[in-house]
């Protein structure tokens, strides 16, 4: 396969940025994916975990899987979370590294990262902060993280091999990637390929 894109990259994200803009200002009207606490149930994370996180920082979470499942984060580890929405798993991420730990979430729609941030300073997670930034240009310096989290993000990147090369450029040797996305394990013809619409509906 070549390099070439098979999607305009910047009207990917727009439609992304929409999608989720709704998601952070609407949690509760009818979206395409499932949402909230409902969903952190279904996807097996611990519910005492989730019961201690406030709704309004559990009513935008979106993901497809339960990223810790894979394994429980070390306490004093750092951790980028890529897609980090209103901060769902960038909160459960804080309880596990504890204060000698740090979590940087990194969004790219500005709705997302208002309510994080205020999410995280209404928690008191001073080892919690968000950026602005792109799973393809992670705003994070080399070698900084012991962990990269992510969840159904990378299936949302038009140029899935510039984000996982960021994912290795961000993490220190030997460091960890734990993330839950969607994948297709069936050809799919290239006229879907190259249809927008499909990749965020």
């Amino acid at each position: 396969m070549s390099d070439e894109l098979l999607v305009d990259a910047a009207t990917l994200r727009q439609q992304v940025r929409d999608n989720y803009r709704d998601v952070a200002l609407d949690p509760h009207a009818e979206h395409h994916f499932h949402t909230g606490r409902p969903l952190a149930t279904r996807l097996g994370y611990d519910r005492t975990a989730v019961d201690a996180l406030p709704d309004r920082a559990v009513e935008s979470f979106a993901g497809v899987g339960n990223p810790f499942s894979l394994r429980r984060l070390v306490s004093g580890e750092r951790v980028v979370d890529v897609g980090s929405g209103a901060g769902f798993d960038s909160f459960i991420a804080a309880r596990q590294v504890g204060p000698t730990g740090q979590v940087v979430g990194i969004d790219m729609t500005p709705e997302m990262l208002t309510k994080s941030r205020r999410n995280a300073e209404e928690l008191g997670f001073a080892h919690v902060s968000f950026r602005d930034g792109l799973a393809e240009a992670i705003p994070v310096e080399d070698g900084w993280a012991d962990v990269v989290i992510s969840n159904g993000v990378i299936n949302l990147c038009a140029d899935k091999q510039a984000a996982f090369a960021e994912v290795h450029r961000v993490l220190h040797p030997g460091g960890v990637l734990q993330f839950a996305d969607i994948a297709n394990g069936r050809p799919v013809p290239l006229e879907a390929l190259r249809d927008i619409d499909l990749w965020t509906g």
